[in-house]
């Protein structure tokens, strides 16, 4: 029998603890993070909210006012700055219009209601509007990733091949519909994958190893440990459980194409 979702949740809160997401000192400032990340690494993206911020450019009324022309040379190093600096005019457009230029405006709006309007804006696909949706409105719709996908199609609970949608169904019709369970589980999956559960697995040191069924996981040559082998994995888990702690809230690279949050994983 596989492990419920909520089971698997508990056992990666265990081992790393909240994760403290999404990095952002406004609601505004997180849309506009969500929008940057899409193919590319955190890093770069960090290094474009910075030069926004220098300049006072995080606001709603301040990029309000500026064309995409003048808005893609400071948000160079997200790449593709020249499409992003429309994407981002355009949100910032439909936020003006629909919720006055106010992300709290969000959070009275029906979670499906709101999706649905943030997937008409131009170069906002599911990925994104789910962030936007959950990190920075607080409205629960669970944000899936392709380490979502490689995690739990591992755990054989899923194929790993559905649409989107159905993913996402899969897991808010088994998790209590809470903004707040949504947002640790999906940064709970991005550390499992960025620090175990990698395209070359580190089963070894997985919280999950007793339940998962390790599909499309080569098999592992077992050799005897010595005792102090196994101290040895521990302390690497440990380690790494203790770096993660603190890193928080930086954001994985687990989407893919043009409206998710990021190019395919790597290590």
């Amino acid at each position: 029998m596989r492990p419920a979702p909520l089971r698997i949740y508990r056992l990666l809160l265990r081992r790393y603890g909240h994760a403290g997401w999404w990095p952002g000192r406004t609601a505004f400032e997180i849309c506009v993070g969500a929008i940057l990340t899409q193919n590319t690494s955190w890093g770069n993206v960090e290094k474009a909210l910075s030069a926004l911020r220098y300049r006072g450019l995080l606001s709603y009324r301040a990029l309000r006012g500026l064309e995409p022309a003048e808005l893609a040379p400071l948000i160079r190093s997200a790449g593709c700055f020249n499409v992003k600096a429309r994407r981002l005019s355009e949100f910032v457009r439909f936020l003006g219009r629909e919720y006055g230029g106010r992300v709290s405006a969000m959070r009275r709006e029906d979670p499906w209601v709101l999706r649905r309007r943030l997937l008409a804006v131009n170069g906002v696909g599911p990925e994104t509007a789910d962030s936007i949706a959950l990190y920075a409105a607080g409205v629960p719709l669970f944000v899936v990733d392709a380490y979502t996908r490689r995690v739990f199609s591992r755990l054989g609970l899923l194929e790993g091949s559905e649409p989107y949608d159905d993913v996402q169904r899969f897991f808010m019709e088994r998790l209590p519909r809470d903004p707040a369970l949504y947002n640790d589980y999906h940064a709970q999956i991005v550390t499992l994958a960025k620090d175990v559960c990698r395209p070359r697995p580190r089963c070894d040191l997985c919280p999950l190893d007793r339940a998962c069924a390790r599909n499309g996981v080569p098999p592992i040559r077992k050799s005897a440990h010595t005792p102090w082998d196994e101290r040895g994995l521990r302390r690497m888990a440990d380690e790494s459980t203790s770096q993660r702690r603190m890193d928080r809230g930086t954001p994985g690279n687990g989407g893919g194409g043009m409206g998710g949050m990021g190019p395919s994983p790597g290590p």
